[in-house]
């Protein structure tokens, strides 16, 4: 089977290296390896997340790999089978969603999906006009502690987990980082929350969200630690993880492959 061709649009979040190393690399470890996906081009430009410096580093790594990179829109897209938005910076994914979803072709969208409701609520929107498939995740809804967790605990009352609270280079950080903590606990609880409270102080954001049927998540952001984690409990059964970020990007990236190859992706797993 010919590898699906890949155009990423973004250079300035380090998945933007993080993914084609692992399709592409000659040095990738067999373990972190994903078969089947091939990088071919790269868009660049500057947001506030990145510098000079840093996207000439890593366009001198995709190159390498044998990626093309450019700074023009349409050289970037012309020979893909697929797009995979990779900007660290929320703000322009609406902009960059709109010009890629005009070409018809299946887009994964890096978190977080938007840098505000009203901005995710339109990509969804035109997603359905142009009737394509899209995915948009964060690699910590694929750890594998989170995933035993869920396994040992399905439909659980109760799930707490924790992560960091990004100071971002602009925007706010429960959008940009946060989102991380947010889809580790909708793949515990699920959809449907009927309401959140948050709550800042020194530390960061304690977040409360209210579920049907008594049912409950809690999720704690702290500024300057990076750890992730959390504990999913029912009636007598409780189960604690520690997510181990070694393979997250590995397991992402599967699941991208899984969605470009077949246009659904398996979110609520």
């Amino acid at each position: 089977m010919k590898p699906v061709k890949i155009a990423l649009i973004g250079l300035d979040t380090s998945h933007s290296i993080e993914f084609p190393r692992r399709m592409q690399s000659p040095d990738c470890s067999p373990a972190w390896k994903v078969d089947g996906l091939q990088a071919v081009s790269c868009l660049s430009f500057m947001t506030p997340f990145t510098n000079a410096e840093v996207l000439q580093k890593r366009r001198d790594q995709l190159e390498q790999w044998g990626v093309k990179v450019t700074e023009n829109f349409d050289e970037a897209v012309t020979d893909c089978d697929a797009i995979m938005i990779e900007i660290n910076d929320p703000v322009p994914h609406l902009d960059y969603f709109t010009r890629c979803a005009a070409l018809r072709k299946p887009i994964f969208l890096d978190k977080p999906l938007a840098d505000s409701y009203q901005n995710g609520k339109k990509i969804v929107d035109l997603a359905e006009k142009h009737q394509i498939p899209v995915m948009s995740a964060s690699s910590l809804r694929f750890a594998a502690g989170l995933v035993e967790a869920c396994q040992a605990v399905p439909a659980p009352d109760q799930a707490a987990v924790y992560g960091p609270l990004g100071i971002p280079a602009a925007g706010e950080g429960i959008i940009w980082y946060g989102v991380h903590c947010f889809e580790m606990l909708q793949r515990a609880m699920g959809q449907g929350a009927l309401r959140v409270d948050a709550r800042r102080d020194a530390s960061g954001v304690v977040t409360i969200v209210e579920y049907p049927e008594r049912r409950r998540g809690i999720v704690v952001l702290t500024e300057g630690d990076y750890t992730y984690g959390g504990t999913l409990r029912r009636k007598e059964r409780a189960h604690s993880y520690v997510v181990d970020g070694a393979l997250i990007y590995t397991e992402e990236l599967r699941q991208i492959r899984d969605f470009f190859r077949t246009g659904t992706a398996s979110l609520t797993l």
